[in-house]
């Protein structure tokens, strides 16, 4: 067993209520931590205590930091999983003409979020790992799609290559405090969106990934906890792909 030294520290998941951030809260809980479960929608007990936060509204996100460091003292970990999808191709041309265009609400939507989302929780909650004086981990949500671009996700590989250029920044600005910031970029993991796809494009998925599976919400937990762990303590700047070897695959 690892010895992550994670027992009792205080934990932000942002993105709780499902998927890869209900994965990653429970996981948290189960090293002891004492988590803060952010998301739009009630998550699970299991998860820590709750607090309705949308991500992409700074107010929102400045008055629950100071919650969780009113009821627990300063944040440890901060890990910046909320993301959203809202796919389009740039244009769509049939027979000739233009029928259609990403909109501007789908662009919005997905910057808010996926990108000023994260910008935003890490501003928020920097300042309390710096006052706590022991550093702390940020660890944020990117994805392999940024690597090689995806069909019909202009806003989506956006903000996850987007995600990449704050975590190398804010590493060299917050090292000196102790303070690691680093990127997961999972590849296809089992969830919702996941699951709502045709048979025949999950299958297409499976054969582009060495591993020969589809990646389950608990990989990409356990990436984090590592990374957040005492076993992780002179890694930070980087990006950690946890995608099978999808992009090998490919």
């Amino acid at each position: 067993m690892i010895e992550t030294g994670l027992k009792d520290r205080v934990v932000i998941v942002t993105g709780a209520a499902a998927g890869i951030g209900l994965a990653t809260a429970e996981r948290f809980m189960a090293e002891g931590c004492k988590v803060a479960a952010w998301d739009v929608n009630q998550a699970p007990e299991s998860t820590g205590v709750f607090q309705k936060v949308n991500v992409a509204d700074s107010d929102e996100v400045e008055a629950a930091a100071a919650e969780v460091v009113d009821r627990w003292g300063h944040v440890s970990v901060l890990i910046n999983n909320a993301g959203i999808v809202r796919d389009a191709q740039l244009v769509k041309i049939k027979d000739g003409e233009v029928v259609a265009r990403m909109t501007d609400d789908k662009w919005d939507a997905v910057i808010g979020v996926n990108l000023k989302g994260v910008f935003n929780c890490t501003r928020a909650v920097a300042p309390s790992m710096i006052a706590g004086g022991t550093g702390g981990a940020i660890l944020n949500a990117s994805s392999v799609a940024c690597l090689n671009g995806n069909f019909g996700q202009t806003n989506y590989v956006a903000t996850k290559a987007g995600v990449i250029g704050m975590t190398k920044t804010w590493a060299r600005e917050l090292g000196k405090f102790g303070i690691r910031v680093n990127a997961v970029a999972p590849g296809f993991v089992k969830t919702e969106i996941i699951n709502a796809m045709p048979q025949r494009v999950i299958e297409s998925m499976v054969a582009h990934t060495p591993m020969g599976r589809i990646g389950d919400t608990t990989d990409i937990a356990e990436a984090y906890v590592w990374l957040a762990s005492d076993a992780a303590a002179w890694v930070t700047g980087t990006v950690l792909s946890v995608d099978g070897g999808l992009v090998i695959g490919t």
